[in-house]
């Protein structure tokens, strides 16, 4: 579990590899990862835009940068939190992921960038 707060916003990320969505023959890893997003601030905040590195382990790095998380754009009230699971493949059995998230505090119109902390992707036998 890997976690970083953020002008009060706490992210916090689990990972899981996918074996039955995986094909390492065909170089094609599948992995899940868990976020969740608490906000610990005084003020409601809006997510707007997320913004993602994603690096295997051959040195490719892949830029993915859209409105929302799997089609949200999640407020949060002080003291509540969202989760949502995505996914993400490599054609390496290990990598990596980076990035933040673009807020919005409601109150002012404030606009934040919150970092989601950098994350593992390893495939479990990698570790043996």
């Amino acid at each position: 579990m890997d976690t970083k707060t953020t002008e009060g916003v706490k992210v916090t990320v689990t990972t899981n590899y996918l074996p039955d969505y995986s094909s390492p023959v065909q170089q094609h890893f599948v992995f899940a990862y868990k976020i969740s997003i608490e906000n610990n601030s005084e003020f409601t905040v809006k997510l707007l835009r997320r913004h993602w590195y994603i690096h295997d382990a051959t040195g490719t790095m892949r830029e993915v940068e859209g409105e929302g998380v799997v089609g949200q754009q999640p407020v949060l009230e002080p003291g509540e939190s969202h989760e949502y699971v995505s996914g993400c493949n490599l054609k390496t059995g290990m990598g990596k992921m980076r990035g933040t998230y673009l807020m919005e505090r409601m109150v002012d119109g404030k606009q934040f960038h919150v970092t989601i902390p950098e994350f593992s992707l390893i495939v479990p036998y990698k570790l043996n």
